[in-house]
Parts: C-alpha cells; structure tokens; sequence
C-alpha cells in the first residue's frame, strides 16, 4: 500500500487529538498538516491544544512542534495532503460548507461531523457493516463536479455498540423491532472530568439530537445502493433513549428485539463469533477485513459469558479499542431477545473509526 499525506482538521479538539494518536505510527497515514480556528492558527501544535489536551497518551513529539493553520485557507492545504481527517467544532452550515469546499478543492475529506451523513450520494460508513455503500463515492462526485474530492462519513458513536451486533442477524432472521437505551460516556461531549466537574455523581437524561441519529442513522447502515443512492432500509422500525453517564470513555447500550423468525441464543452467539465483514481485495486477491485494514480487530464482536461483563472500564479497549463487546444475552418477556453492548466511543465511535474508513477507502482505490 502505498503512503498517504493526512491532514487533520480540528486537530485541537478531543477528536482531532485522538486522530493525532491513531495517525502517529500509522503505516499507510503521515501527518504533514494540521489546522484549526484562526485563532489557533500560526502557535505550534503544542502551544494551540496547551492544557486542552485530553489524551492520556502525550502528544506526538512529530506534530508537537508543526505550526497549525486556518482550516478556511484551503489553498494552503492543498500542497501538502493527499486527504484530510475532519472533526471541526462548528455550525452545522458552516461545517457543510468547509467540508463541500474541501471536496471541491479535489481534497477528499473523511468526517466525523453529523452534517453530511443525511446526504444518499455520501456514503457513512462501518466498514465491517456496509463497505459497499462507498460506491456512491461516483455520484457525488458527478454532483460536485469533482474528479477526486468527495466526503465520505463515519456513523454517530452510540449505534457503533448495537448496531455491529444486530447486522449480522438482521436479514437472517428478519430483524423488525429494536429498542435501544444507550449510556454514554462525556467524552462523547468532548469533555473531561476536569472540564465537567457537575458529571460527577450524576447522570443526565438528554443528549440534545442524540435519540433521533440512532434511530435513523441505523437504517442507512442497513440500507442498499440503488442508481448510485443509498436508499434507507424501510423495515426495522427503532426507538431509543440516551442518558449521558459518568464515564470517561465508553458507550454501552441495553438493547431488546424482535423478529420474524426468532433465533435461538447459541445461533446469536455463533453469527456475532463468525462475523467479520466483507473480505476486500488487495494485490488482485480477496483477503479478511481484519488482515487488509490496520485497524480492523481480529475479532470484531466479542461475547461475554460472564454476567457481569462487558464492563467500561475493563472491556472498552479491547483490540485497540475497535471491537465491539457484547454480553447477557438472554430471551425477553415483551421482545424476543436482549442484551447488552459496549464500544469505544472516540475510538471505534470516532476518530478509530475514520481512520478504518479511510484505510477501506485506500484500498478500495478512492484516495488516489
């Protein structure tokens, strides 16, 4: 595979300092710019995050000292990347307009940002779970009458618990009814402990939008690529409720459903032990996810026997923080079955995430 230059922009955020971890001993990725508001542009990386940096890992001696830029100069960007990572703190207009101007820079542009993933030409993806849709790259591309730019999205964070373990039984068993109750950790919120001293001891029963993106974003996971569009699957309806709770790191969710042909629990645990994605192409022949893709865990869902597991603090970091783990599998009284998930929520949720979307996207052809 060959090396790409990335830049990150909003390297200042908490997403875009979990970029610059991921990306430091990247094999394929090289940091050769980082940029941010014009107020952090022209300080070097270490002066602009200061006492904002959130990792417990330290910063990356290799960008510690590069001069961030302003993220609205594309021009001055252009020269140094191939494409670009962007978690950028802004209005959701705003946002679409950056990231369209990046795309039309011919920059293709990897998001994290929530404002492009209701778009049926872009296609948001888990690469495990629907690969497929990045074809939809050539329609957008046509749209924005681009050559090489596009933008390309990950998920919202808190499905990328449930929604792993209920795809490989949703079109076997005919997958009809979901309820999902998510309890997020604050770094969700980009905060910390430091930063959000009233999360201590508490829990709070809101997360502003976050109940309507898990409810829809599921059903473009699920949806089919049709004329170039990804159309939404119509036959899962969903309902969910998040509660932001006093966790550092780590979205769990208490997940029940239903469906057509109930499975039974020992056919559940062996579909989620067997699945692993698509396998991809490389070098003209067809290879696991999990060896193609640096990122990609091994093992993508984990099973827990134990009754108390997974927990967040034990178990979100498994693989690298890129599996998903699941537990107290057991029939339901009002829905055919339940359980229990957990994710990594600015790993696998966010920034780990991107970075497997984008190495999915170098192999598939698309950044070149």
């Amino acid at each position: 595979m060959k090396n790409y230059r990335v830049g990150i922009i909003g390297a200042t955020g908490m997403v875009g300092q979990r970029f610059a971890t991921l990306l430091e001993n990247h094999p394929w990725f090289h940091v050769t710019a980082l940029a941010a508001s014009s107020s952090s542009a022209g300080k070097t990386y270490r002066e602009a995050a200061g006492n904002r940096w959130a990792m417990q890992t330290p910063m990356p001696e290799s960008m510690a000292d590069m001069i961030i830029l302003d993220a609205s100069h594309i021009e001055e960007i252009k020269p140094l990347v191939d494409f670009v990572f962007c978690a950028v703190n802004m209005k959701n207009d705003e946002i679409l307009a950056l990231e369209q101007a990046y795309a039309k820079a011919e920059i293709p542009v990897i998001s994290n940002n929530k404002t492009h993933r209701g778009f049926d030409d872009v296609p948001m993806v888990v690469p495990e779970l629907n690969a497929d849709h990045t074809q939809v790259i050539e329609t957008q591309r046509k749209r924005l009458g681009t050559r090489k730019g596009f933008v390309a999205v990950k998920s919202n964070c808190s499905i990328q618990s449930y929604v792993p373990a209920l795809t490989p039984l949703k079109d076997k068993y005919g997958l009809t009814k979901v309820l999902a109750c998510t309890y997020q950790a604050i770094s969700g919120a980009g905060k910390t402990f430091e930063r959000w001293p009233e999360m201590l001891d508490n829990v709070i029963p809101y997360i502003g939008g976050e109940e309507e993106k898990s409810e829809k974003e599921p059903l473009k996971i699920w949806g089919h690529v049709e004329d170039g569009h990804i159309v939404n699957d119509a036959s899962v309806a969903i309902t969910t409720q998040c509660l932001r709770v006093p966790v550092s790191d780590g979205h769990m969710a208490a997940v029940f459903a239903s469906f057509e042909k109930k499975p039974e629990i020992e056919e559940i645990k062996k579909a989620w032990a067997e699945y692993q994605g698509p396998e991809l192409v490389v070098d003209g022949k067809k290879v696991p996810m999990s060896e193609a893709l640096p990122s990609a865990p091994k093992l993508f869902i984990h099973y827990f026997e134990e009754p108390d597991r997974p927990q967040t603090r034990l178990d979100r970091n498994l693989e690298n923080g890129m599996a998903v783990s699941a537990g107290r599998l057991r029939e339901d009284t009002q829905y055919d079955i339940k359980f229990v998930c957990l994710s990594h929520n600015t790993l696998r949720g966010a920034a780990g995430g991107g970075v497997e979307l984008a190495e999915l996207l170098a192999v598939q052809g698309y950044l070149d």
